[in-house]
């Protein structure tokens, strides 16, 4: 780690290692801060996750200048694209995503220069580019407290002046937001995400002073119990995913999201963005960013499901569950149901990082988690147990398939007792056998003997054990097989691409040949299995 500077000393030019410094002093500060920050966050969303969302942000934006300093030496601008670039890729919420724009924009800068002058001018064009990434700027938010802390070292000057000048103009700028926006004033708070940036800008001017600078002047006043901040007029879902596309593409993006919902936030460029919206319907918006590139690291996070749980802003929830799901349509069943949820991209699992990152978000004391999948048991163990150490108790149950976590979640209920309510849901997941349908993409030697590309396996406990070349009646023979042992409920998830009349000849399928078990569909949406089948 970089060497810390005597309280007499202070820098003249951002070196590589004073970067690095600050990345490491942000995170630090927002750890400390975080849960002060999540207990004032009122807008845009009442969803205390703010402080949370920002620490996350620079948390990864600490790990991607780790990374470069142990692959080499890397100047001053290396290490600010690194930690601009590591931003962007674990931007969380609308106040992370704003801040990963905000360190991009100064990142171009500083690779000219890293003097007084040139850090005004980075902060001026940081505040620039994040307002452009904004659909809608509003004042009275981490906008207005960036553009504050530009316009106050504009005159630039020394190092060391630019950035005292940057902190106190932003801490002024951040104790007046509470007079520009009614949600604030009527809360009695400060805005959160500006907050955040103010602790960002300090630990920038601590780097550059070797002093710690004065705490942000969050207003002595307790936030407004929950019920006076409603979120209920506002959109359902938030969503957030990277997108791979073309700069064309991403301008017919921001329209049609922009039409979709509210608090859209588009940042990055050179072909990699950070997607932020709120909507209704989240399916539609993961469906505009298919359209526009490749969309990945996708979440879903169910404003409804946090606000129930939370009795006071800024309090965790009791419990939470988080699933591992593939398909938005799954992800937005969960969510509906109360789960956080991670979703699956084909042929490529969820890393043990996102899986710790769902328990944080879940904001809750007690958190279930559902890998739904074998091969994720060792990443979502590792997850757990980082988790446990930051002191959320966490109960992992080895379900292997989405089927199995549907029914777990369907018998939750967070009012019993934590250790009745996981024996519960591992025992409905237990109770679940599970298959799936899949087309194989080349000739290979299987279980249930030598496939073909292009046949249809028909998968049961994760073991090939039909082999079709109709998808239908493939489904069919798995289905009988499955049911000759007994069962009660079948649950078929079809997936977009799926054939419209599979899921109805399945049921119909089931009513003939076994009376007495009920049969239940959902729609996994894009992104998943053709055909994902459970018998309880």
């Amino acid at each position: 780690m970089s060497r810390a500077l005597q309280p007499s000393e202070e820098l003249v030019e951002l070196d590589a290692e004073a970067v690095r410094s600050w990345c490491a002093r942000s995170l630090d500060a927002l750890g400390r801060e975080r849960e002060e920050i999540d207990a004032i966050n009122v807008y845009p969303v009442a969803d205390g996750d703010t402080g949370t969302n920002l620490y996350l942000t620079a948390e990864a934006a600490h790990q991607a200048v780790e990374a470069v300093f142990a692959a080499s030496a890397p100047d001053t601008a290396e290490t600010a694209r690194a930690m601009a670039h590591g931003a962007l890729l674990g931007a969380r919420g609308n106040s992370g995503t704003i801040l990963s724009q905000l360190l991009r924009g100064m990142a171009g800068v500083l690779a000219e220069g890293c003097d007084g002058d040139h850090l005004a001018r980075a902060l001026a064009e940081a505040s620039t580019a994040a307002r452009r990434a904004v659909a809608h700027p509003v004042e009275g938010t981490i906008l207005t407290v960036a553009a504050a802390a530009a316009e106050a070292c504009a005159a630039g000057g020394g190092l060391v002046d630019v950035a005292r000048n940057a902190h106190d103009g932003a801490r002024t700028a951040l104790a007046a937001t509470s007079g520009q926006l009614d949600v604030l004033e009527r809360a009695g708070v400060v805005d959160a995400g500006g907050r955040g940036l103010v602790t960002v800008l300090g630990a920038l001017l601590e780097t550059v002073t070797g002093q710690t600078p004065p705490p942000a002047a969050t207003t002595p006043l307790t936030p407004a119990p929950h019920e006076e901040c409603p979120t209920e007029d506002g959109p359902a879902y938030e969503v957030i995913y990277l997108l791979e596309a073309g700069e064309p593409a991403v301008e017919l993006l921001r329209a049609r999201l922009d039409a979709l919902g509210e608090s859209l936030v588009v940042v990055g460029g050179d072909g990699l963005w950070n997607v932020h919206v709120h909507v209704d319907d989240a399916g539609a918006a993961v469906e505009a960013g298919v359209e526009a590139g490749r969309p990945h690291r996708i979440r879903i996070t169910h404003f409804a499901a946090d606000a129930a749980g939370t009795a006071v802003r800024g309090e965790r929830a009791q419990r939470a569950v988080v699933a591992v799901v593939p398909g938005e349509g799954l992800a937005g069943l969960c969510a509906e149901a109360g789960a956080t949820t991670v979703r699956t991209r084909p042929g490529e699992q969820p890393a043990g990082d996102e899986l710790l990152d769902a328990i944080r978000r879940a904001h809750a004391r007690e958190v279930v988690l559902l890998p739904n999948d074998t091969d994720l048991r060792q990443a979502a163990a590792t997850a757990a147990e980082r988790a446990r150490v930051e002191g959320i108790r966490v109960a992992l149950i080895p379900t292997r398939a989405a089927v199995q976590g549907i029914a777990a979640l369907a018998v939750h209920e967070p009012d019993r007792r934590f250790d009745e309510d996981v024996v519960a849901m591992t025992a409905a997941a237990g109770a679940t056998r599970y298959a799936e349908l899949a087309v194989a993409e080349h000739r290979s030697f299987t279980s249930a003997g030598v496939c073909q590309a292009g046949d249809i396996l028909g998968l049961i406990e994760g073991d090939v054990a039909v082999i079709g070349e109709d998808l239908t009646e493939t489904a069919r023979t798995v289905l009988d097989r499955m049911l000759s042992a007994g069962g009660e409920l079948v649950t078929l998830v079809v997936a977009d691409d799926t054939p419209p009349g599979l899921a109805p000849d399945l049921e119909a399928h089931v009513r003939r040949g076994y009376l007495a078990v009920d049969t239940t569909t959902y729609h996994a949406g894009a992104g998943a299995p053709p055909l994902l089948i459970g018998v309880e």
